[in-house]
């Protein structure tokens, strides 16, 4: 099915990440009305992590009705990739796991071996519940009279059910790295097969099909009307792609969008298809699906959550625009002093999963400790960016984009790439936004960054021998 072209009235798109819900008001013309948003926090059912799927419809439903008198007539719905809800007799069977809940080591390990190659899949190995096929395999145990007979749909479709009734899931949230999903097959994968899962799933349509119209109950609780029809949705970071490709300079061409968050996410757009089994599985590396079921080279690390650790205590962030002067003076300093990050203080998790974090040189004066944390992010996403063979054009959206040591670091660690930021905000807002309106244009432009005025070649390469000599030493 195509994507949809009838476009009127205003939009609502709710954005339910990890971190933050977000629910945002549109109008025809692509201009962002009004913006809601609240705290994930999970909670805990026997010692395991949950979403709070429950609190979270509440308050949806009480800021979907603060948009009553608003000429509201469609709302798409947008997730977190590694979320996956069951629902018997109508209703939600239990509250889906949290992706950062640990999965108990004899349950991981027999999952493991019933997984599917890398090659098949494109989903790594990852910990915790960051394969929500690894959810599925202890759930059957965990919940297994709730699993009994259950319809399986991922988190941005749960809330197109929560609020029509009608249950479905997309290829974008199946193929982020699920291990449900073959890519290249367009199909689910053997393991999905084997063990009666894919038949168990919602019936799959495209992200911006209409899943259907509001229910009579959320009508009633919102005061929104009636005809107002709900989009399936899609993965968040796949909507940041979506919301790219509205500039002409990204469009089809070669080029990667590099979405920052709690998660750092690259996605590659290659102008040829790409050999999944040339990417590195154990560095983070990983195939998404774009929302045409095109197989999207990806990697990925935990930048933002990474960040926010570094800066301990102190609550102004890399990106506050006041800051960004002091930052950017504090970098000769931080690089004559080779005052350097090592990975990974989110151990498990990108390019250098195994890595042991640690500081050399900390400085003690905090803008140099801010600075020194964006310079690390940039080294770290460089060598992500590595891993996918990118080239051509990066694109950096989301909240770290207006980190400027970090996009500037990027630019001069990257010359043959031109390096972009937009002066436009909500990039998956927006390309959710796109899915109803595909000929929507983003409302700013494509900025080119410059590259900072320092020497980072020699910076990266003292890093690099101190990440290589870390390993060394742990491995004796």
């Amino acid at each position: 099915m195509a994507l949809s072209a009838s476009f009127t009235g205003h939009t609502v798109v709710i954005d339910l990440g990890k971190t933050l819900s977000k629910v945002s008001l549109w109008d025809l013309d692509g201009h962002m009305l009004d913006r809601q948003t609240r705290p994930n926090l999970p909670f805990e059912i026997d010692g395991v992590r949950r979403l709070n799927a429950l609190a979270i419809a509440q308050w949806l439903v009480e800021t979907l009705a603060k948009y009553a008198d608003h000429p509201v007539s469609t709302i798409v719905p947008v997730g977190h990739g590694a979320g996956v809800v069951a629902l018997k007799n109508g209703q939600l069977a239990f509250p889906p796991l949290d992706y950062e809940q640990a999965i108990p080591s004899d349950v991981m390990a027999a999952y493991r071996k019933a997984r599917d190659p890398f090659d098949q899949t494109g989903s790594p190995a990852l910990p915790d519940g960051l394969n929500f096929g690894s959810q599925l395999w202890w759930l059957e145990q965990l919940e297994a009279e709730g699993m009994e007979n259950a319809t399986f749909l991922p988190w941005a479709q749960y809330w197109a059910w929560f609020l029509t009734g009608n249950a479905v899931s997309e290829v974008t949230s199946l193929g982020c790295h699920s291990d449900v999903w073959s890519p290249q097959a367009g199909d689910f994968s053997p393991m999905a097969l084997r063990l009666g899962w894919a038949s168990r799933f919602a019936p799959i349509v495209r992200a911006g099909d209409s899943v259907g119209m509001l229910s009579p109950p959320i009508v009633k609780a919102t005061g929104l009307s009636p005809n107002v029809r709900v989009l399936a949705g899609l993965h968040d970071s796949n909507a940041a792609l979506v919301a790219a490709r509205g500039f002409a300079e990204i469009a089809d061409n070669e080029a990667t969008i590099l979405s920052t968050g709690t998660w750092f996410i690259a996605m590659r757009l290659p102008s040829v298809p790409v050999d999944i089994a040339s990417l590195p599985e154990a560095r983070d590396c990983l195939v998404n699906v774009d929302v045409h079921g095109r197989a999207v080279p990806s990697a990925r690390f935990m930048g933002g959550r990474e960040i926010e650790t570094l800066i301990e205590i102190d609550t102004r962030r890399v990106d506050i625009k006041p800051d960004q002067p002091a930052l950017l003076a504090s970098v000769p300093t931080v690089l004559r002093e080779n005052r350097m990050i090592l990975p990974t203080l989110m151990r498990g998790f990108g390019p250098f999963p195994d890595g042991a974090f640690a500081w050399i040189n900390r400085p003690e004066d905090w803008y140099e400790r801010r600075a020194a944390a964006c310079l690390y992010a940039a080294l770290v996403a460089d060598t992500s960016l590595d891993l996918i063979g990118a080239s051509g054009r990066l694109l950096v959206e989301g909240r770290f984009a207006e980190a400027e040591i970090f996009v500037r670091a990027l630019a001069s660690l990257r010359p043959d790439m031109a390096v972009f930021t937009a002066n436009t905000h909500n990039d998956v807002s927006f390309g959710a936004l796109r899915l109803n309106n595909p000929s929507l244009k983003p409302q700013g432009e494509l900025v080119r960054v410059e590259p900072l005025d320092a020497d980072l070649d020699t910076y990266r390469n003292r890093w690099k021998y101190e990440v290589e000599a870390a390993s060394v030493r742990k491995a004796v």
